[in-house]
């Protein structure tokens, strides 16, 4: 049986796909099959939308989770409508399906934030929906970028990612994200700096 949601820590992800434009030298399904509780994340085909909201109400009533988390082997918003549409699904519950918390868990989306490359003309205002939007920001110019990502986009993608970042931001939170040990301490500076100059919060990961 496809594993289409899974647990790590307090938190539900969604493997919904395991298309991705991006072939990132530092990418975990490049090492593993498997990931939180598990133990293989590649789809014997894409989940529909309702064999999602199945595998997600399999695990109702939540307990103890903080967030569900569009976040599998491959790049969410390449099912941008499954993304939107799951997201207004999970946006449905009340607090009565989440016992011990105060409030629903929030929605977040982790992202390479190529959609615009992906699905030209994606209404960034559809984001609303989602609490929570991480891009990976990579890296710190275009050429390294494309390097690290080897973006079937070409370095176009790296400009692409910003721009995607701003529009994002009007509607929903961002966050940038940069994996910890990929960077120079240099180019991590100069990320800081990007997301300071767009006005987003930069978080360095590890390699989870």
């Amino acid at each position: 049986m496809m594993t289409i949601v899974y647990k790590l820590g307090n938190a539900l992800y969604l493997n919904i796909t395991n298309a991705c434009p991006c072939s990132c030298v530092f990418c975990i399904r490049n090492l593993t099959d498997g990931v939180g509780s598990a133990a293989s994340l590649w789809l014997e085909h894409e989940p529909s939308l309702d064999e999602i909201k199945t595998a997600i109400d399999a695990h109702r009533p939540f307990s103890g989770i903080d967030e569900i988390v569009f976040c599998g082997f491959g790049e969410p918003m390449e099912r941008a409508d499954i993304v939107i549409a799951v997201s207004e699904y999970i946006k449905s519950f009340n607090s009565s399906f989440f016992i011990g918390q105060e409030k629903p868990a929030q929605v977040r989306l982790n992202t390479n934030g190529l959609v615009f490359l992906m699905w030209p003309g994606f209404d960034v205002s559809r984001l609303a929906v989602i609490d929570a939007v991480s891009i990976s920001l990579n890296a710190d110019d275009p050429a390294e970028y494309l390097r690290l990502t080897q973006s079937k986009f070409g370095e176009g993608s790296f400009d692409s990612m910003l721009a995607f970042a701003r529009e994002a931001m009007k509607y929903t939170s961002v966050v940038f994200s940069v994996v910890d040990g990929n960077l120079s301490d240099d180019r991590l500076i100069n990320c800081q700096k990007i997301a300071g100059e767009i006005g987003v919060p930069l978080r360095v990961r590890g390699r989870e």
